[in-house]
């Protein structure tokens, strides 16, 4: 005869069940559309309701951060293993070609890398990391006389942001065409291509509004 001790277990296989095919569903479709994809179009995927998703997810930042725990961790690897290397202008380049490569097939992860969505505990420490990684990387490569000495890491964040959001698209239609782009960024920052820059560059506060009005689509009226 069987007893109340039976049930839990099933109950917690179910929620594991209900969990994976909610965050393969909301992989799918934040590869296809981006991170605001619909929760009820990810629910209806899943072959769930919309109660059951938001008791394993209450926000999308749950979703987002369950979706992306790999590769934010990867991220942090890469970050980690350029840190690491003795050519700092090798090691940017390379870092970034590694984070265009994933972002080539995913609007998700576009969206996680070039807009300032609010985040999880594993995107903001990975926020802060690729921040500083960068920053290291071009202060070292300055240092070594490989990158013009005008250049601070939110310049190149911001470049590689623009450059980030047409990713997806052109990857559709030439995959590699990414690569071009990159390629003549990268050219720009070098030492012999200096030049007199016509303004200061963004702060970091700047920066993030500017990348939060990315992810929103809604340009923030001038001031001043």
């Amino acid at each position: 005869m069987s007893t109340g001790a039976d049930k839990p277990p099933v109950l917690r296989r179910d929620a594991q069940r209900n969990r994976e095919l909610l965050i393969a569903a909301a992989r799918e479709l934040f590869a296809e559309q981006g991170l605001e994809a619909p929760l009820d179009d990810i629910a209806r995927r899943a072959g769930v309701g919309n109660a059951t998703l938001y008791r394993r997810f209450p926000t999308r930042e749950d979703l987002i951060e369950a979706v992306f725990h790999e590769t934010l961790s990867a991220g942090l690897r890469l970050g980690e293993e350029a840190r690491r290397a003795e050519d700092a202008w090798g090691a940017l380049v390379g870092y970034m070609e590694a984070v265009f490569e994933g972002l080539a097939a995913d609007r998700g992860a576009i969206d996680l890398m070039t807009t300032a969505i609010p985040a999880g505990p594993t995107l903001a420490t990975l926020r802060e990391h690729n921040h500083e990684t960068v920053g290291l990387l071009v202060r070292r490569a300055q240092e070594q006389g490989t990158m013009r000495p005008d250049i601070v890491a939110e310049d190149l964040l911001f470049a590689l942001a623009a450059v980030g959001r047409c990713v997806p698209s052109s990857a559709a239609v030439a995959p590699d065409s990414w690569r071009r782009q990159l390629a003549l960024l990268f050219d720009g920052l070098r030492t012999e291509a200096a030049r007199p820059l016509p303004a200061p560059p963004l702060t970091f506060e700047q920066l993030g509004t500017v990348l939060a009005d990315l992810g929103s689509g809604r340009p923030r009226p001038q001031t001043g």
